[in-house]
């Protein structure tokens, strides 16, 4: 996991899914540190300074697409949200923002950019 309070995070060649490839600069971008390598999910959020997709990989035959990005920290969270505070949020067609994060994040617990909806970056701006 990178430093919480470094002045710019860098995620180099970062597989996408559920629309993040579509990622541009000047996006607002929530990040979760990995609770699979030692981080506690949601720690901070940002804007987007540079985005860059990669070119797939000619050995590769199934692979989602990918991007580089430079975010630029704006807040630190202040409220815990990681794996065990939407654990619980099981019902993928409730509509409910920590079910998405659930879904999107912890189904497939691989690092990744997501894109995510409307009423679940306001739900996490909650936080902040």
């Amino acid at each position: 996991m990178q430093d919480p309070l470094a002045e710019k995070f860098v995620f180099m060649a970062q597989p996408t899914m559920y629309g993040g490839k579509q990622i541009l600069e000047g996006d607002t971008i929530f990040l979760f540190a990995s609770e699979t390598q030692g981080g506690h999910g949601l720690f901070a959020r940002g804007i987007v300074t540079s985005v860059e997709s990669v070119a797939k990989r000619p050995d590769v035959e199934r692979q989602a697409p990918r991007v580089s990005i430079t975010v630029k920290p704006t807040a630190l969270a202040k409220a815990p949200l990681g794996r065990l505070e939407v654990k619980s949020f099981k019902n993928w067609q409730d509509g409910q923002p920590q079910t998405e994060i659930n879904f999107k994040f912890y189904r497939q617990a691989t690092n990744k950019i997501v894109g995510i909806t409307a009423g679940t970056a306001a739900f996490l701006n909650r936080l902040f």
